[in-house]
């Protein structure tokens, strides 16, 4: 069979892709966006190693993120413009350059710019998403964005964990190789089995650029839609900065195993994307979206629940975990599916836009949190985290 597809009518829809190749898209997603996060657990010993005085310990995983959210920025909307299989490549390609320079670091400087580059290279995640759901009917178009991104919230929840054990065995150097590894064999399989698709766009680079700030005036959608899940990523990376930081503490005393494991179970909350897809082909986006808001505020209460130190604040602490990490993964699902059914021309530059707001927000819980435990502990941290998604309920609240 011919898998090759060209775009060249935005009004027409693609056929349905086979059931394997969306199990491969998701597979991909997830190990591309691993990449992001392997170096979160890591970040001192790394710093240690590399002889970078303690404060500047958070550039390890900062540099990562400046490049990714370049990336968002800068080249997702490439997607709109350039045939989609080959941009993916070209960036998987960046992206295992990068890893195997990281991996061979011996100093400070050598590290941060291959981390610059991990995260500029590991965008080619948000150029596969909007191709997803090119290539189904809008009828399935919710269950298949569910399916990719219940694979790309296995591969964050996934590498902290996975780089812990990793690390655990062997070093931190073997972490990057084995990533880079694993990039190597998906470029070569994602070349031989995805369609191609060619966008009809035929705009130059800036002037693809500048469409984007016409988009987020004349799409309420995509303003809404971000800006919700920016509070409620912010939420989520301020409870996995923090939280490793009170396992660690005086009231837990868990190991870097330990902590590892904990990670583990916010893998439980990746179900919830194929079921929030479901349900938004359904018609129930806004149902969903607000149950989505109050798991991840619930799941902040939880944890006030037990003395700290006991094993009942530990496994509340656990089921707050999933249960966080589950309304965090639909809403994006319900978002990312509203904003695909504007426009088939420009959903690269849409997403682009989705993806940037909110990881500003994230960006903005991983730092807020930082402090917030250094000066509060759990309490203080755990107290703005709730605020969140109860300020993303209200503005929920104004919806029409």
């Amino acid at each position: 069979m011919d898998l090759t597809v060209a775009a060249a009518n935005p009004a027409i829809e693609e056929p349905a892709l086979a059931p394997w190749i969306t199990v491969l898209l998701a597979a991909a997603c997830g190990l591309i966006a691993a990449n992001i996060y392997y170096a979160q657990p890591l970040a001192g010993l790394i710093a240690a190693t590399l002889g970078m005085p303690p404060p500047a310990a958070g550039l390890v995983v900062t540099l990562t993120q400046l490049g990714y959210g370049a990336g968002l920025l800068l080249i997702t909307p490439l997607g709109d413009l350039f045939e989609n299989r080959r941009l993916v490549l070209v960036l998987i390609g960046l992206a295992t350059l990068a890893l195997l320079a990281a991996g061979l670091a011996s100093h400070p400087a050598q590290f941060l710019v291959a981390a610059l580059f991990i995260g500029l290279g590991s965008v080619a995640v948000q150029v596969l998403v909007p191709y997803a759901s090119h290539m189904v009917p809008e009828a399935a178009r919710g269950r298949m964005v569910g399916n990719i991104m219940s694979g790309l919230m296995l591969g964050i929840m996934l590498a902290r964990p996975a780089s812990s054990f990793i690390t655990q065995m062997s070093s931190w150097h073997m972490v990057f190789f084995l990533s880079a590894g694993l990039m190597v064999l998906l470029a070569l399989l994602l070349s031989r089995t995805l369609p191609q698709r060619v966008p009809p766009a035929k705009l130059s680079y800036g002037a693809l650029l500048a469409s984007m700030a016409r988009l987020v005036l004349r799409t309420p959608v995509l303003r809404r839609r971000a800006l919700y899940h920016a509070f409620l990523f912010a939420a989520f990376s301020l409870f996995w900065t923090t939280t490793p930081l009170l396992l660690a503490g005086p009231a837990f005393h868990l190991s870097q195993g330990g902590i590892a494991l904990f990670a583990l179970a916010g893998v439980a909350g990746s179900i919830a994307a194929p079921i929030a897809g479901r349900l938004a082909d359904r018609g129930l986006s806004r149902p969903a979206t607000g149950l989505a808001m109050l798991a991840v505020a619930l799941a902040f209460l939880m944890t006030h629940i037990g003395q700290q130190g006991s094993t009942l604040a530990l496994g509340l602490l656990v089921a707050a975990a999933i249960l966080l990490d589950f309304g965090v993964a639909a809403n994006m699902t319900i978002g990312q599916r509203a904003i695909f059914m504007h426009g088939a021309e420009f959903r690269a530059r849409l997403n682009g836009l989705y993806m940037t707001t909110f990881f500003i927000g994230g960006a903005i819980g991983s730092a807020v949190g930082g402090w917030a435990y250094a000066q509060g502990g759990w309490n203080l941290a755990s107290s703005i985290g709730f605020i969140l998604p109860v300020l993303a309920l209200l503005y929920y609240a104004t919806e029409r």
